[in-house]
């Protein structure tokens, strides 16, 4: 009988570095012999593509937080059925750059949609599908910023005000402080190679449950 995958998520706000640990985590546990699928969302399967285009286009000045949300879990719902749970159930560990976290943070937080409306599309459009291991990379919104102003035109998420980011950053420190046993929430202010570093040390425990 194949044991079912890991599933780890990375969380946080704009220019936290996400995409450079991704890389970094990516290499470690294919190093470590993992079989490792890496995706992300919205997006990470044609649908999803099509969907993020729209949801980041910053010319959708016009998107109420509703039709936002429906279109998260639309790419969502596609995301877990096409790739995650096979992956999962073939025994791969999955790898994803933001997950459901990420609609409590932004469009609840954010957009401020009541946390029960995401509560219950998360238990039908994921079948209540939860990370194993969820790591959040915090820092101050001024910083993370800063950072991503380096990155070219922003699109329409990353051209919200400091307060709405402030409001995300908030809602996802509540979510990781709530569930201790999933979250680790790493200081994003570090070196590339610090952050590395944490993280590795935080899927350790995932290794010992799979031996």
């Amino acid at each position: 009988m194949t044991q079912r995958g890991k599933f780890i998520t990375l969380e946080g706000g704009e220019g936290a570095g996400k995409s450079t640990l991704l890389a970094g985590l990516h290499k470690h546990l294919v190093g470590q012999g993992v079989p490792l699928v890496q995706t992300r969302e919205p997006g990470g399967t044609p649908l999803g593509e099509s969907v993020r285009a729209i949801v980041l286009d910053p010319k959708r000045g016009d998107m109420c937080a509703e039709s936002e949300l429906l279109l998260m879990f639309a790419s969502r719902a596609q995301l877990v059925r096409e790739c995650i749970e096979p992956a999962l159930s073939s025994g791969a560990w999955v790898l994803c750059d933001r997950f459901t976290d990420a609609s409590y943070a932004y469009q609840g937080g954010g957009r401020g949609v009541p946390m029960e409306r995401i509560a219950t599309l998360e238990q039908w459009a994921t079948n209540d599908l939860r990370p194993d291991l969820t790591l959040l990379l915090d820092l101050p919104v001024a910083t993370g910023r800063a950072r991503a102003a380096g990155r070219g035109d922003a699109d329409r998420i990353e051209s919200e005000a400091d307060a709405f980011f402030e409001r995300v950053r908030a809602a996802y420190r509540e979510r990781a402080h709530e569930q201790p046993q999933r979250f680790r929430i790493i200081d994003a202010s570090l070196t590339p190679a610090g952050v590395l570093a944490a993280a590795i040390d935080a899927t350790r425990h995932l290794f010992e449950v799979s031996a």
